[in-house]
């Protein structure tokens, strides 16, 4: 065993797995979430580990998304990891404890990327929006993506720019789209993906996750895809979906500016992200003239569809 997590989660841990636990590695910055090994190995070889403060509700709100999240995501056999165990309030680990299974492959970001693996994170968007999901306590109704920050607020305390409050006003006069909710990661983006070569292999954090429309997570991953490799590979994203839905995806161009409006004016605050998984190729200056390239011909879009 490792002095590194208390006593009492690595006992709570190996009475779920059946075995003697050690700390493989800390997956963010040498610490939480935890890749644990099991010696011996029965059922389970090895397994992530996350933590969080019981004392802290925004803790506790988030691991009960993403445990009910897990378990939707189970039940219906999408790419996710399998819930070993869960103590959602830490009475029995000392902590706020998830523990799971370990997806193959990894979230590293290419430089370039190919048409097989946009078409594949469109496709996997898609196989979220098969599963319809009425909203509840753990699993709320999302009208955007990262719905707990307010990036409206920030922008009105940091300092925006004409385009932003152009998407915001846009976005206040408009109603969001109806029709049934469907279940949601709420935070999809090329870094809570993981791949073996051009195959995404399964998503991980979904402690934004919910009920909502299937724009939601299909605007954040043509975003996303615009962010990283330039505007034009959102559509190969949207034909992915498209595919794999068997349907025209509908108001993509709303979805769009929602999920270009869940940025800052400086979009520096999300470089360390981008870093961390490999691109350090870009920089807030290329990310925001992307950025605006997105958000601007949505918005041209949407005025023509509108109009």
């Amino acid at each position: 065993m490792s002095a590194t997590l208390p006593e009492r989660v690595l006992r709570w841990v190996t009475d779920a797995v059946g075995g003697d636990v050690r700390v493989a590695a800390g997956l963010r910055e040498g610490a939480n979430p935890w890749l644990l090994e099991v010696e011996p190995a029965g059922s389970v070889e090895t397994a992530v580990l996350r933590l969080g403060d019981p004392t802290d509700p925004e803790h506790g709100r988030r691991f009960a998304t993403e445990i009910a999240a897990l378990r939707v995501a189970g039940d219906h056999q999408l790419p996710a990891a399998r819930l070993i165990a869960a103590d959602p309030d830490g009475s029995a680990a000392g902590a706020l404890a998830v523990l799971t299974t370990v997806l193959p492959g990894h979230s590293r970001i290419p430089a370039v990327a190919s048409p097989a693996r946009l078409r594949g994170l469109g496709a996997v968007a898609a196989a979220l929006q098969s599963v319809p999901l009425a909203p509840g306590p753990a699993l709320p109704l999302r009208t955007r993506s990262i719905a707990d920050v307010d990036f409206a607020a920030r922008r009105r305390e940091k300092g925006t720019t004409a385009l932003l409050t152009a998407a915001e006003e846009c976005l206040n006069q408009l109603p969001v789209p109806g029709g049934p909710t469907v279940f949601v990661h709420g935070d999809l983006w090329f870094g809570n993906t993981l791949w073996s070569g051009d195959r995404c292999t399964g998503l991980v954090d979904w402690d934004c996750a919910g009920a909502g429309s299937p724009g939601i997570d299909l605007g954040a991953a043509r975003f996303d895809a615009a962010l990283m490799f330039g505007p034009p590979a959102a559509e190969q994203v949207l034909e992915g979906w498209q595919q794999a839905a068997g349907r025209r995806a509908e108001e993509v161009a709303y979805w769009d500016v929602v999920a270009a409006s869940g940025t800052l004016a400086d979009m520096a605050f999300c470089v360390p992200a981008l870093h961390d998984q490999g691109r350090t190729d870009l920089d807030a200056g290329l990310l925001g003239h992307r950025r605006d390239a997105f958000l601007g011909a949505a918005l041209s879009r949407l005025g023509r569809s509108a109009g």
